[in-house]
């Protein structure tokens, strides 16, 4: 069974990335199962934290590393949270419901709502691959006036889809993972890791 390592502490990530790639056969193991620390991610791109994130925890691990960098970017405030989504209210403590109520209040009064989640993924092979393999995914929506829904996670509550007359919060699991960022770059990764694209890595499909 071919192992990964990822990149991340936040427990909504990797619930997704469990039950993604559960029926694959590939055993994913945490950075804090390892006790491997977070890395740092001052970068102002999410493909530059990503890889950032996914070489540490490659190096200190000895195994394949997949990293995530993600985030919602709303078209009225410059693209912001951006980069800074999971700390848009400080990080003393992280807190996405003091991250929602900032994004409420920074949207007060304001006309467009348009919003759109990104997604970016890193997987190495080994913490120097020169190599490393890159795929991204957007999801594009508004920000609601209120909170509503109980599932998902980060801005799930405030993210809302014309097309389904809810959020994402409101969405069944399979049915969110089947149209998220996260899981458009997920899918768009394994189309990268079918046998004959990259040979190391053909085992995931057995």
């Amino acid at each position: 069974m071919q192992k990964l390592v990822i990149a991340s502490n936040n427990p909504g990530k990797l619930c997704e990335f469990q039950h993604m790639l559960a029926p694959l056969g590939i055993e994913v193991l945490t950075q804090a199962q390892l006790g491997i620390s977070e890395a740092e991610e001052p970068h102002v791109t999410f493909v530059e934290n990503a890889l950032a994130k996914a070489r540490h925890v490659s190096r200190e691990s000895g195994l394949p590393a997949l990293a995530d960098d993600s985030g919602i970017c709303v078209t009225a405030l410059g693209g912001a949270p951006g980069v800074l989504s999971a700390r848009y209210a400080g990080d003393d403590p992280k807190s996405d419901a003091r991250n929602n109520e900032k994004l409420l209040q920074d949207m007060s009064g304001v006309v467009d709502r348009r919003a759109h989640y990104y997604c970016v993924l890193v997987l190495l092979q080994h913490a120097d691959d020169p190599q490393p393999l890159i795929a991204e995914g957007e999801w594009h929506g508004e920000i609601a006036h209120q909170e509503q829904g109980d599932g998902g996670f980060g801005y799930d509550p405030l993210f809302w889809l014309p097309e389904f007359g809810k959020t994402s919060a409101q969405l069944e699991r399979e049915q969110k993972h089947a149209i998220s960022h996260r899981g458009q770059a997920l899918q768009r990764l394994l189309e990268k890791l079918r046998p004959g694209q990259k040979s190391d890595w053909a085992g995931l499909h057995r």
